[in-house]
């Protein structure tokens, strides 16, 4: 499965992003670049208002980052992608536009609102390991466990310097 997101209406469902935030954008493409890794899934996500439009240089092998041209919108490219999509039932369309969310049903395509997506940002299905002994140093970092996928994910930004 792969996922087609309505950005600014996901970061609009998150607690720790906010749309005033001029960094937005790059903070929710970095969220969905670990769940892109952890899930091993492909995401595109689509955003408004982009000079130039189109595929952004955010954009990471798995993780396809598009702004709508001046003129157009998210809900406009969106619906596009679907009209085209060559695997609809491979797909999850993420939106809070009921003519985007219709769109997607009508091509056999799973939907969810933004909030119904937002919590599965939020939650890290990687659990961490407890501490050792309550004689560790209190500003020692736990151990986290990252997946392969996220690691090549990472590696792929530092190497390609996007």
């Amino acid at each position: 499965m792969a996922y087609l997101i309505d950005g600014h209406n996901l970061i609009g469902q998150l607690p720790d992003i906010s749309l005033k935030d001029p960094n937005d954008e790059a903070k929710l493409v970095q969220k969905l670049i670990g769940f892109a890794a952890r899930q091993q899934k492909r995401v595109v996500v689509v955003f408004d208002s982009g000079l130039p439009g189109g595929k952004s240089r955010l954009s990471t092998g798995p993780v396809e980052v598009i702004f709508a041209s001046q003129g157009s919108s998210a809900d406009n490219v969106m619906k596009e992608r679907i009209k085209h999509a060559r695997d609809p039932g491979q797909w999850i369309v993420v939106s809070n536009d009921r003519e985007v969310l219709s769109a997607g049903r009508a091509r056999r395509m799973t939907t969810l609102t933004s909030a119904e997506f937002a919590p599965k940002l939020q939650s890290d299905p990687t659990p961490l390991k407890k501490k050792r002994k309550s004689t560790e140093d209190a500003g020692e970092a736990a151990d986290v466990h990252v997946s392969a996928a996220e690691v090549e994910a990472w590696l792929k930004i530092f190497k390609d310097g996007k």
